[in-house]
């Protein structure tokens, strides 16, 4: 297991668990939890940090960002030239040459935009920047990410904050197959067991915020999740056994007394 890395762009992590800054307590509570994830990436939505005015404090100074590596991203952007604008402003600040691309079709379901998200993604890569774009679960749009050279495609179990866990494993298990780029599940995560599952159905990673933040003890769910990571993916590495319909003993028949 020691080199059983997660590869992104030129970015190599050890952890297969990203997670998310928003929603915590208190800063406190936060820290203690991304420290209890082992995580090494951590994202923040850039809209957070009030870049256009640096004079005001942010969450980031607490915590050690040597640490770890930024993931910042679009939320709240609803068109490409809004993702595009938020990613060049964080470059600009000098966060990270990475970016979670994020184009929101609706306030309601929190699905991305198809359309916006592909052509954001494409112009960022074209840029030179590491995008890692939040999608659907739709393979064929993952494909033709793909083809436009995004360094990750991030499908949705199911819509942010749920914690509905994966609703079609079966579309996922298809992105996984075709996928030449690392894939890590993003929303809808709710326990370590749909941590395990993603994993188990061939993730690369998981990215998570709303199933620790709001739970009853956040550290203690980092830690499961990040527990729940790799069972999964020792898992997936094993190779489980395959399913039957009828019971199989364990213990050979052959020379028992009668």
């Amino acid at each position: 297991m020691k080199q059983d890395k997660l590869q992104i762009g030129v970015h190599t992590f050890h952890s297969r668990f990203l997670i998310g800054t928003g929603k915590f307590s208190d800063l406190d509570i936060q820290q203690q939890a991304l420290e209890a994830s082992r995580a090494e990436v951590i994202t923040f939505a850039v809209r957070r940090l009030n870049l256009e005015h640096p004079d005001e404090p942010n969450f980031l100074e607490r915590l050690d960002v040597k640490k770890y590596t930024l993931l910042p991203n679009t939320a709240g952007a609803v068109t490409a030239e809004e993702a595009i604008r938020i990613a060049r402003l964080a470059k600009a600040s000098g966060l990270c040459d990475m970016i979670k691309v994020e184009v929101i079709a609706d306030t309601k379901t929190l699905l991305p935009d198809p359309i916006e998200t592909l052509k954001a993604s494409a112009a960022l890569v074209e840029e030179g920047f590491t995008v890692l774009t939040y999608t659907s679960d739709d393979p064929i749009l993952a494909r033709r990410l793909q083809a436009e050279g995004v360094h990750a495609i991030m499908p949705g179990a199911s819509p942010i904050g749920t914690g509905l866990g994966i609703l079609n494993p079966y579309n996922i298990s298809l992105l996984v197959e075709e996928a030449t780029v690392p894939v890590i599940i993003d929303a809808g995560i709710g326990s370590p067991k749909d941590a395990a599952h993603a994993m188990e159905l061939g993730a690369d990673g998981v990215l998570l915020n709303t199933a620790v933040a709001l739970a009853k003890d956040p550290v203690m769910m980092a830690e499961a999740m990040k527990l729940g990571i790799e069972a999964g993916r020792l898992g997936y590495l094993a190779g489980r056994i395959g399913k039957k319909r009828f019971a199989s003993a364990s213990s050979p028949m052959e020379g028992m007394f009668t």
